[in-house]
């Protein structure tokens, strides 16, 4: 493991400062179960400003370079590019993945491949950059590392609208209606929910989907409409 981050700092082009902000990047909360007396925190709280700073990056980038989309359009083409699996992708690309420090039990579970953990890194690094440097630097990054040839990809073929628009676009269209959702199940600790969620329309189900969040869920049971239809 490059403990000091240089091959990191080389791969993205920046130089960092504060090399203890730059490890809180990789410190996952699990670690620290086995390290109780770390004076580092997990990446939590940085992966919460990366996600708003991310948030910001994307809107301007879009209201700069695609002032002729609609403002739906913005909020569609935002969710589809700083979705997890995008997050994760990236993140593996500039294999964030070889600096994680992780439990026993995550390294066992393939922690280290974690959709979900890989994208939490890539937003604390983006919070990272922007604390240690400035906006400037983190839009940057994020254009290069995560926008770049896949944004326009998604716009010019239309994928980055969601099976959840999808399917109430069809439906609104034939019935001037728009499908219903409803939480089927829920189960697992306050930390670990899982949902299962079913759409319907006239009283009918039309798909069902379960999933660790409400809207990823209805995502999945918007998608089985579409399969089913």
């Amino acid at each position: 493991m490059d403990s000091n981050y240089s091959s990191l700092e080389k791969k993205i082009n920046i130089k960092f400062k504060d090399r203890d902000l730059l490890k809180n990047v990789f410190i996952h909360r699990s670690y620290l179960n086995e390290h109780k007396g770390s004076k580092l925190s997990s990446n939590e709280r940085l992966e919460f400003l990366g996600d708003s700073v991310l948030s910001l990056i994307t809107s301007v980038y879009l209201f700069k370079n695609y002032p002729e989309l609609k403002e739906g359009d913005y909020t569609e083409i935002k969710s589809a590019i700083v979705k997890m699996e995008s997050l994760a992708e990236a993140s593996k690309k500039i294999e964030l993945n070889n600096y994680l420090l992780l439990s026993k039990g995550e390294e066992k579970g393939a922690g280290r491949t974690n959709n979900n953990i890989m994208a939490d890194c890539f937003e604390a690094l983006i919070a990272v950059i922007f604390l240690d440097k400035n906006f400037e630097t983190s839009y940057t990054f994020v254009v290069d590392f995560l926008f770049k040839d896949k944004l326009d990809y998604l716009l010019k073929n239309n994928l980055y609208l969601s099976s959840k628009s999808k399917l109430q676009e069809i439906i609104q269209s034939k019935y001037k209606k728009t499908p219903v959702y409803k939480v089927l199940d829920e189960k697992g600790p306050e930390h670990k929910r899982i949902f299962k969620i079913g759409v319907y329309f006239n009283n009918k189900i039309l798909g069902s989907g379960i999933a660790p969040s409400k809207k990823e869920a209805e995502e999945v049971a918007a998608k089985e409409a579409l399969l089913k239809s």
